[in-house]
C-alpha cells in the first residue's frame, strides 16, 4: 500500500513542526510550505495525495492558493483541508465553495486533525488507507493488491489494476481517454490514446469470467464510464 504523502502549508514555523510531527507519528510522509511560493513548488516537484492549507498567510493568502490549485487540471483533484484561527462562517464557506474538502479551526487535537485527514481520503482515495473497494460483487483491495469477483480471482496486470481502482473510486462518471491518462498514468508518462482502448479491452476480458465486463462502458464519442447501473447494456468494442 502505498504511503499517503501529505503537504502541511502555514507561515507560523512553530505550527510547521507540529503539523509534521503529528503527521509523521502516524506515518504519514510529510512535505512543509511556509507559503503560498514554497507549496507550489514543492507541489511541481512532487504532487500530494492530501494538503493542510492555512488561509491566512502573507502574500498570496491560503484561499487564492487553493482557488488557483482547482483551476489547473494538474492539481485540481487534489484534496484540501484548510486549517484557519478564524471562526467565521463565511471563511469556511468560501473555501468550500473554491473546491476545499474539509476544514479545521485552530486550536485542534491531533486526533481531531489526523481524524479529518483520514476521512477525506477515505473519501476521495481510499485506496491510500487500505479499504477495499467493492461494487456489485467486485472487490478490489489495495493492501493485498488482489481482486476478486464474486470469491473468484482476478487476474491483472499492473496498468489494468490502476485503472480498475480508479474506475472504482470514480463510479458512473464518463471520462475521455485524454483525461485517464492524465489521472491513471499521470501527466509525465507519454501514452497515445489508442493504448487506453487496449488497456480497457484487457480489463473486460479479465473481468468476462465473472460476468462483470458489462461494468466498464463505453460511451460513444466521449470515453469510459464505470457502473452497475446500467451493465446489462452491452458496451460494444473499444
Amino acid at each position: 500500500m502505498t504511503i499517503p504523502r501529505i503537504l502541511a502549508v502555514d507561515d507560523e514555523p512553530a505550527m510547521g513542526e507540529m503539523l509534521r510531527f503529528i503527521l509523521e507519528q502516524d506515518g504519514f510522509v510529510t512535505d512543509c510550505a511556509s507559503d503560498a511560493t514554497q507549496a507550489i513548488g514543492s507541489i511541481e516537484r512532487r504532487a500530494p495525495d492530501l494538503i493542510l492549507l492555512d488561509l491566512m498567510m502573507p502574500g498570496m493568502s491560503g484561499l487564492e492558493l487553493a482557488e488557483r490549485l482547482k483551476k489547473k487540471k494538474e492539481t485540481r483533484a487534489i484534496p484540501i483541508v484548510m486549517l484557519t484561527a478564524k471562526s467565521e462562517e463565511s471563511d469556511k464557506v468560501k473555501g468550500l465553495d473554491l473546491g476545499a474538502d474539509d476544514y479545521i479551526t485552530k486550536p485542534f487535537s491531533a486526533r481531531e486533525l489526523l481524524a479529518r485527514i483520514r476521512s477525506v481520503l477515505r473519501r476521495v482515495s481510499p485506496q491510500l488507507v487500505g479499504e477495499a473497494l467493492e461494487v456489485d460483487g467486485l472487490r478490489l483491495d489495495p493492501a493485498s493488491y488482489r481482486v476478486t469477483s464474486d470469491g473468484q480471482v482476478v487476474e491483472l496486470g499492473p496498468s489494468e489494476f490502476r485503472l480498475l481502482r480508479f474506475f472504482m473510486t470514480h463510479l458512473d462518471r464518463v471520462y475521455t481517454r485524454g483525461q485517464l491518462i492524465d489521472l491513471v498514468w499521470g501527466t509525465n508518462v507519454y501514452i497515445e490514446e489508442r493504448t487506453v482502448d487496449v488497456h480497457v479491452r484487457r480489463l473486460r476480458k479479465a473481468l468476462e469470467p465473472g460476468g462483470k465486463e458489462g461494468l466498464v462502458q463505453t460511451v460513444r464519442g466521449a470515453g469510459y464510464r464505470f457502473s452497475s447501473q446500467f451493465k446489462e447494456r452491452k458496451s460494444g468494442s473499444c
